[in-house]
C-alpha cells in the first residue's frame, strides 16, 4: 500500500512518525506462507523468495552488501585492479574431484572455476596488484553450516609480496570490513543481536600469527588428537581462537597438504601459505601462500603431483617468460558475512543457496 501523510518528529524520543491522511491499497493478497511463528530451515528455504522480506534476512543481506563495498573500497585505494576470471576453466587449480565437469561444444569438458587464482597471476604480471570478484563452485558433497555449492570468492595477487606481506594485506582487509560493518550497519546488528565488541576486537587488536608446528603443539596439549601432518579441523579451528580471543593466521604448512603452486620454506618440507582462522567458530576465512615463481622448481611440483604437464603449460609461461616473486590469498564473501553477521549457518548469508540437495528456488 501507499501512505500519505507528514513526517513529524516525536515528541519525545529522537524519531519520527508519519502522520497519515490518505491510504492507498494496491494489491491484496491470499495469506502470507510464511506467518509470525517458528517454522523449519526446509520451509523457509523452499520459500526463500519470501523469507528475504523478513527482518533478519534483509539485515543480512544489507550486512553482506557493505562487506561486498568494503572489499572494493579497500582494494581499490590500495592500487589493486579488477580482472574478470574466467568461469569456465580447461584445467583445475588443485585436481578435478571437487569441480563440475561440463560438456564443451566438440572441445570435451571443461570444469566450472573455483577459484580465478591461476588467471590472476597472469594478470598480476602485467599490472602489479590485481583482483577477482565472483561465484565459484565446489562439488564437494558437504553437508557443514560452513559450506555451499556456489558462492562468491574474492582472489588477490601481488607482485614483489612475500608470505608475510600477504597476511598483512588480509589482516588490514579484514579490520577494514569490520570497520565498515560497525560503522554503516548499526541497524543490522541490532537486529540480528550481533555481540559488537567481536567486530570492535577485529578492528583494533592484532591478529595472532602462529605456524602449523606450533598450533598442532598446542592443540595436542589441549588433548586434540590432530597430527603434524593434517589440516586443522572444525573443533581444532574454535579451539585456537577461543585461546586467544583473536582472528589467528596459521602459517607454514606441511607441503604434502597444500597446493603445487605454493613456495617451499627454508625447510623443504613446508611451503609458505597461510589459513586466517576467524573467532567464535567461523573457521577459515582467508587462504594465501607465497608462490613459486621459479620455473624449474614449478614444473617439479607439477610432475610430483601427477598433474598433466600440458595442461599447465601456459601457467608455466609466466615463469619461463620473465617472472618476479608474488604472493596472493582467496577470501570467501559468505563466510565474512556470516561472520560478521553472527549467523549460524552459511546458507543464510548469500540471497539464494546452492547446496548438494537444494537448487530451488
Amino acid at each position: 500500500m501507499v501512505l500519505t501523510g507528514t513526517v513529524v518528529k516525536h515528541p519525545k524520543k529522537d524519531e519520527y512518525e508519519l502522520k497519515v491522511r490518505d491510504v492507498k491499497v494496491l494489491q491484496t493478497s491470499p495469506e502470507y506462507p510464511i506467518a509470525n511463528k517458528e517454522h523449519g530451515v526446509d520451509f523457509l528455504m523452499e520459500n526463500r523468495h519470501l523469507w528475504l522480506r523478513s527482518q533478519r534476512q534483509w539485515a543480512v543481506q544489507r550486512v553482506r552488501n557493505t562487506v561486498i563495498n568494503a572489499i572494493y573500497n579497500f582494494l581499490n585505494t590500495q592500487g589493486f585492479i579488477k580482472i574478470d576470471s574466467p568461469i569456465l576453466t580447461p584445467n583445475a587449480c588443485e585436481g578435478t574431484t571437487t569441480l563440475f565437469e561440463v560438456p564443451y561444444f566438440d572441445l570435451g569438458n571443461v570444469f566450472l572455476s573455483q577459484t580465478g587464482q591461476l588467471y590472476l597471476e597472469a594478470a598480476m604480471m602485467a599490472h602489479g596488484k590485481v583482483f577477482d570478484f565472483g561465484p565459484v563452485f565446489r562439488a564437494e558433497k558437504s553437508k557443514t553450516r560452513r559450506h555451499l555449492t556456489e558462492f562468491w570468492m574474492m582472489d588477490a595477487e601481488m607482485a614483489f609480496h612475500d608470505y608475510e606481506d600477504n597476511m598483512n594485506v588480509q589482516e588490514a582487509l579484514l579490520k577494514h570490513i569490520a570497520a565498515a560493518v560497525l560503522e554503516q550497519n548499526q541497524q543490522e546488528l541490532k537486529i540480528l543481536e550481533r555481540d559488537q565488541s567481536v567486530l570492535t576486537t577485529i578492528v583494533n587488536e592484532p591478529f595472532k600469527r602462529m605456524t602449523h608446528k606450533e598450533a598442532v603443539e598446542y592443540l595436542q596439549s589441549k588433548g586434540s588428537d590432530i597430527t603434524h601432518e593434517d589440516d586443522l579441523g572444525a573443533d581444532d579451528e574454535t579451539a585456537l581462537t577461543a585461546e586467544f580471543g583473536v582472528p589467528v593466521f596459521v602459517h607454514t604448512w606441511p607441503a604434502k597438504i597444500k597446493a603445487f603452486y605454493m613456495k617451499r620454506a627454508q625447510d623443504p618440507e613446508y611451503v609458505l601459505g597461510s589459513d586466517l582462522i576467524a573467532t567464535d567458530g567461523y573457521g577459515e576465512v582467508s587462504g594465501g601462500a607465497e608462490r613459486e615463481e621459479n620455473y624449474d622448481v614449478l614444473l617439479e611440483h607439477i610432475k610430483e603431483e601427477g598433474l598433466n604437464q600440458e595442461d599447465f603449460e601456459w601457467y608455466l609461461d609466466l615463469r619461463k617468460y620473465g617472472s618476479v616473486p608474488h604472493s596472493g590469498f582467496g577470501m570467501g564473501l559468505e563466510r565474512i558475512v556470516a561472520w560478521m553477521t553472527g549467523v549460524q549457518h552459511i546458507r543464510e548469508t548469500i540471497p539464494f543457496a546452492r547446496t548438494i540437495y537444494r537448487v530451488r528456488p
